[in-house]
């Protein structure tokens, strides 16, 4: 019976160990996962940060994406602009010698049939308002004052009755669509 008691104390002892072993390991063991939920938490916060920066990032690429196609549309759109422009002006100057050649119809037509004259105003009217349907506007008339910015001066007169840098002749019309100038009006200057 001895033999069983120490066997009993024996067994108690290694269940001691065992216990204590296990105590430890189970301390160890908390003590690993409370540093491993610090550590995870550290990721996480780390991933957190990373991911919060690439959308940042793609916040930021998105921006300069739309403020780059924004400018494409308004320089497109200008470019658009500016080629009708440019092609009506080209046109227009191709139809200019015709209109030119209706206006000194119309002068010389004094001693005409009113017929003929009616003609000629009636095709100088169509021709005003198709260019009006086009933007382009005539320019030059006698008495208006001398710009060089629109006006070609070719001669230049001394006449009292005139004020100073006025247009005293209209030799040829000129032309503009849009603030662009189709052809400089060629005057003569008075004073």
């Amino acid at each position: 019976m001895l033999a069983k008691e120490k066997k009993t104390k024996h067994v108690t002892e290694e269940e001691k160990i065992n216990d204590n072993e296990q105590s430890i390991n189970a301390d160890e063991k908390e003590a690993i996962e409370n540093s491993a939920e610090t550590s995870k938490d550290d990721a996480g916060s780390k991933e957190i940060d990373t991911l919060k920066a690439e959308i940042e990032r793609l916040k930021d690429a998105h921006m300069r994406c739309a403020a780059e196609y924004a400018n494409y549309r308004t320089r497109t759109d200008k470019e658009k602009t500016e080629i009708y422009t440019n092609a009506t002006i080209d046109a227009i100057k191709n139809i200019l010698p015709i209109a030119d050649s209706i206006d000194i119809a119309i002068a010389a037509s004094a001693n005409a049939s009113e017929e003929y004259k009616k003609g000629l105003e009636l095709i100088k009217a169509q021709l005003d308002k198709s260019f009006e349907a086009l933007g382009v506007e005539s320019y030059g008339e006698v008495g208006d004052s001398f710009d060089p910015e629109l006006y070609n001066a070719i001669a230049k007169i001394e006449d009292e009755s005139l004020g100073e840098n006025v247009v005293a002749t209209v030799f040829q019309k000129g032309y503009k669509c849009k603030e662009k100038i189709i052809r400089y009006c060629m005057v003569q200057v008075a004073n």
